[in-house]
């Protein structure tokens, strides 16, 4: 029997960056080089390989992304697939990895990975998550989970993998969610399914020009006015606590919100949610502001690029667009 076929799509990353001479690293290798390190793939599948980009992805931007999505689903209509690895920086790929989970409904695996060690290291892990990312792609146990972050053996769902760790091998985290499964040994293990809303599925546009504001001990709303004052169509508010902000943040949410620039708000607390449970966060709420469940401000700011252009394409209400994704 031949082996499952997978595309590999290439945007560079650690997995592909070596040391200058000056100690600076850069990304160098191209998607063939990165192939040609690990042989041991053509044990698992046979690759398709797809050179998209070549960053670093700290300059990743979300038009970027978004082509990302589009070339996923464009390959998905190929039957002969049996599902992709996205080789990605981790700086953002969990926010490339949520719009690709957004924007896809497929069954097969999107399976992001990368690496925190660079080719030249002795303990480089891109090569075990690379092998590790084509047997989740590969396996029948994770078909109909949307996008995955594969990486230091765990699965984790992409709307609830953070990155967590600037050095540490085990990069990622879903926090109090856990894990969405492992590869242990070469064998894929997935330990629950996870809901996967498809509203925002046949978009095939992102509204980019979304701003992250987060809150501290006495922020005003110096900043939230810098973003509709230079065009923001949204804003995604980190807010203290449950979802908490001063008055002079509460009036500002309001000018938002009379000028249509919807502010999205969610804790700066990695676990838990907001809800309009204290005086400050009814009065966010009675200012006009969403509010975002459990999401990061990261994952919010996404969400938020694809609930605005659905908007602005279908005009159905915003809050009903985002109401799917912030219940589960």
């Amino acid at each position: 029997m031949s082996l499952p076929e997978i595309a590999l799509i290439t945007t560079g990353g650690t997995i592909a960056a070596r040391p200058l001479p000056s100690g600076e690293v850069v990304v160098a290798d191209s998607g063939e080089e990165l192939l040609a390190s690990v042989p041991e793939l053509g044990g698992i599948a046979r690759v398709r390989l797809v050179e998209l980009f070549n960053i670093d992805s700290s300059l990743m931007t979300p038009p970027q992304m978004l082509e990302i999505a589009r070339r996923v689903r464009a390959l998905d209509r190929d039957e002969n697939l049996a599902g992709f690895v996205v080789a990605h920086g981790t700086d953002t790929m969990e926010e490339s990895a949520y719009l690709v989970d957004l924007l896809y409904a497929g069954e097969k695996p999107v399976v992001f990975t990368g690496a925190q060690r660079n080719a030249s290291e002795r303990d480089f892990d891109g090569p075990r998550n690379l092998l590790d990312a084509a047997r989740v792609a590969t396996s029948p146990a994770a078909r109909n989970l949307g996008a995955v972050i594969a990486m230091a053996g765990r699965i984790d769902a992409a709307r609830d993998a953070t990155k967590v760790h600037t050095t540490a091998l085990e990069a990622f985290s879903s926090l109090d969610r856990g894990k969405l499964g492992e590869i242990f040994d070469g064998t894929v293990r997935i330990f629950r399914s996870r809901p996967r809303p498809a509203n925002l599925a046949s978009l095939d546009d992102i509204e980019p020009n979304v701003a992250l504001v987060k809150l501290a001990a006495g922020t005003d709303g110096t900043f939230l006015r810098a973003a509709r004052e230079s065009g923001a169509a949204g804003i995604v508010l980190e807010a203290l606590g449950l979802g908490n902000a001063n008055p002079d943040v509460v009036r500002e949410v309001e000018r938002c919100t009379a000028s249509n620039v919807p502010v999205l708000v969610v804790s700066r607390i990695p676990l838990g949610g907001v809800a309009p449970v204290y005086g400050a966060g009814h009065d966010l709420a009675k200012a006009g502001a969403l509010f975002g469940g459990n999401l990061s401000g990261q994952k919010a700011r996404i969400l938020l690029m694809a609930a605005l252009a659905a908007h602005r394409n279908g005009g159905t209400p915003l809050n009903e667009l985002l109401a799917p994704h912030l219940r589960i």
